[in-house]
């Protein structure tokens, strides 16, 4: 077992998890796509800051950047873009639901691409996590109302997203560092939120307030973590561990996110611990233990 990768799955877990909390701070200030360009401007700057100082040396050619670009695509913006838009048209329970299924999305697309080969259980213990996920989300929200096909389907297009970065990021860090691969992909979320959030700003005539939210402390503080932690840290931690591990065990720790983020909730946001959260999370932590413990039969090729 590769001990530091799925230390490394764990803190991305955990800082994911937290991250919730920390969105609810931000949005009292401001907009969700304005917090997605600032999240990603802080996450910028403090990936260029060890770069001004010689602490990490990246060598990327431009057209190194084009191949990695696409992994840039799937996310930050395409996962961030349809998630967020989604949520417009949906229930944030059923963007839970339908995001749950991520682990079962990269286990099938890895299968396919990678070539990487999973047991009957396996798939077992995965879809017994997604579920665990599920009947958390379907349970807290049973009286909550519907969405329209519109949002569902965002919803899901952000989950497929996901899935394909897992994937592809597990076979270019093949070819690249997780270092340089975080690099890219912060640079791009940058670039393309920034950009969304100035035109939106632009059409509108506010762009004389687009940083307005930085002078609330609460603001500051909350787009630092996700910013530092919840971007840029993460970005490398889930790479790293993507080096190591198949991409369909690394992609189940999304589902230890939610459990970290009922237990933020609960501590700080004064939400209540009801039956069905032990029944779901009795779920979810056996599949995550049930689906990285086995081996498969076969090697995966390639790893």
């Amino acid at each position: 077992m590769n001990k530091s990768a799925y230390l490394a799955a764990l803190l991305y877990a955990f800082i994911i998890g937290f991250s919730f909390f920390f969105i609810k701070l931000a949005l009292t200030t401001a907009g969700p796509v304005d917090i997605l360009a600032h999240r990603f401007t802080i996450a910028f700057l403090a990936a260029l800051f060890p770069l001004l100082f010689g602490w990490v040396n990246i060598r990327l050619r431009f057209k190194d950047v084009l191949v990695i670009l696409p992994l840039a695509l799937f996310y930050p913006v395409m996962f961030f873009a349809f998630q967020v838009f989604g949520l417009v048209y949906t229930s944030s329970s059923e963007a839970g639901i339908i995001q749950a299924a991520i682990p079962i999305f990269t286990m099938i697309l890895a299968s396919y691409v990678l070539k990487e080969r999973f047991t009957k259980r396996q798939f077992f213990f995965t879809v017994l996590s997604a579920a665990g996920v599920a009947c958390i989300f379907f349970m807290k929200n049973a009286d909550a109302g519907g969405s329209d096909l519109r949002g569902a389907a965002l919803i899901l297009l952000s989950a497929l997203s996901s899935a394909g970065y897992n994937v592809l990021a597990r076979k270019m860090t093949r070819t690249f560092s997780s270092l340089e691969i975080t690099y890219v992909t912060i640079c791009a979320g940058f670039l393309f939120f920034n950009g969304i959030a100035g035109v939106e700003h632009m059409a509108n005539g506010t762009l004389a307030g687009f940083f307005t939210p930085y002078t609330d402390p609460v603001f500051l503080l909350a787009i630092l973590y996700l910013g530092v932690l919840s971007s840029l840290a993460t970005s490398f931690l889930s790479n790293y561990a993507l080096s190591k591990i198949e991409a369909a065990k690394i992609s189940m720790f999304n589902h230890l996110a939610t459990l970290v983020t009922i237990l933020a909730g609960i501590l700080w946001l004064g939400e209540t611990l009801e039956w069905f959260h032990f029944l779901g999370s009795v779920m979810i932590i056996t599949g995550i233990i049930g689906a990285t413990a086995i081996q498969s039969k076969k090697k995966y090729a390639n790893s």
